[in-house]
């Protein structure tokens, strides 16, 4: 599969530059050597690989659009895409852990954070030397988010945070938070705040592991603040200003999923692929079937369709042009994309797609989440909808 793009400032291009096309060579390389010997165990222990994520950050993929100056290897944002579908197409576990430190944390501290905030926190997030964590999800604040119930109330020169956040990823080993709490109740979603906390911060309680159906190796949990004290300096961004920050970090957090579920989809196709020219029936391969072939099809269009999608919000961003629609777009596509191309490869190994000795059927419980998490496709559809609406009234 070729997996080409639009990359050139100047107009339409199906290229990948050379550094992007070495990013995809030394993460494909580093994923099958390092992650792929482990990917099945560390699914059956649901272990977090501490190791191959610090190995990950050795190669810069914990920081990996966060300028040289601040710790990151200062590449642009579609390389970063193509790193999270290599390392998805392998163990979806590790591309979320990397999606959610670079994206979801550190590109609110690198877009919204004061120097001295980029130089405490971004720097050893950007290296790896730290491992960060989004806290915006609560019980009655999901699709929601803006129905923050966490507060954060001015006492001296802290902040007090109370409340819980749920579904937190890379919460167990996380060392820094990035959180938003209601600063005022009384003005909704203008009244909400991001903070930059630390985790071993008193009164940051984190709890049991989730057990879950995918990413097993991804450490998810509750995270509870009480009265948890974070200095005033640790605000990031304005006060009241924290969904915007929410909102823009989501963006770029939608590109970075759609990247994992396109290295599903990859992953699942090559597997199909491959047990398809393997697998005799009736004296000859299966591949040679027409309902199989047509489920190979189907899989192909699926993993091209996703990945332009993907590349094109990832380049969009790259260029500093509106993209909104067209992450939701890729997001939305790339995650049922994924679903259905696992899908069909179970139904290609037949029974043997069902067992935990072949990965079609982790495939599959890893790529259900996309559909869920930074944005639900219900969610998915409102953003695109709304989008459409506002393009064509300007047309008017």
């Amino acid at each position: 599969m070729n997996p080409d793009i639009l990359t050139a400032s100047a107009g339409p291009s199906f290229d990948l530059t050379e550094d992007q096309q070495a990013v995809r060579e030394m993460v494909r390389e580093f994923s099958e050597s390092e992650i792929r010997p482990i990917a099945a165990k560390i699914d059956e222990t649901h272990e977090f690989p501490l190791e191959t994520t610090k190995k990950m950050a050795e190669l810069g993929l914990l920081g990996m659009f966060v300028s040289e100056e601040y710790g990151g290897a200062g590449m642009d944002y579609l390389s970063y895409v193509i790193a999270i579908e290599e390392l998805s197409r392998v163990c979806a576990s590790h591309g979320v852990i990397a999606s959610v430190n670079n994206s979801l944390v550190c590109y609110p501290i690198m877009t919204y954070g004061n120097e001295e905030q980029k130089r405490r926190y971004l720097v050893p997030l950007a290296r790896g030397e730290w491992i960060g964590a989004y806290c915006l999800t609560e019980p009655n604040a999901g699709s929601n988010a803006a129905n923050q119930q966490t507060t954060a109330v001015a006492d001296g020169d802290d902040y007090v945070l109370n409340g819980t956040k749920l579904f937190v990823t890379n919460a167990g080993p996380s060392d820094i938070l990035v959180v938003y709490a209601a600063t005022d109740r009384a003005l909704g979603p203008k009244g909400i705040s991001a903070f930059i906390v630390e985790a071993a911060t008193p009164g940051v309680n984190k709890g049991k592991k989730e057990m879950k159906l995918g990413i097993h190796a991804s450490d998810t949990r509750e995270i509870a603040f009480v009265n948890a004290r974070v200095p005033k300096r640790n605000l990031l961004g304005e006060h009241n200003k924290g969904y915007g920050v929410a909102l823009a970090t989501l963006g770029g957090g939608r590109i970075g999923i759609a990247a994992q579920a396109v290295g599903i989809a990859q992953a699942s196709l090559e597997a199909a692929v491959k047990y398809a020219g393997e697998r005799r029936a009736f004296d000859r391969p299966i591949g040679e079937f027409d309902a199989i072939r047509e489920m190979l099809a189907n899989a192909a269009i699926e993993v091209d369709t996703a990945r332009l999608l993907t590349y094109q919000a990832a380049w969009l961003r790259d260029q500093g042009r509106p993209h909104i629609k067209e992450a939701s777009l890729a997001k939305w596509h790339a995650s049922e994309s994924g679903t259905r191309c696992a899908n069909w490869a179970i139904q290609v190994h037949g029974g043997y797609g069902y067992l935990t000795e072949f990965s079609v059927e982790r495939y599959w419980r890893d790529a259900r989440i996309c559909e869920i998490y930074e944005g639900t496709t219900e969610i998915q559809k409102m953003v695109i909808a709304a989008q459409v609406l506002k393009e064509h009234a300007l047309e008017a």
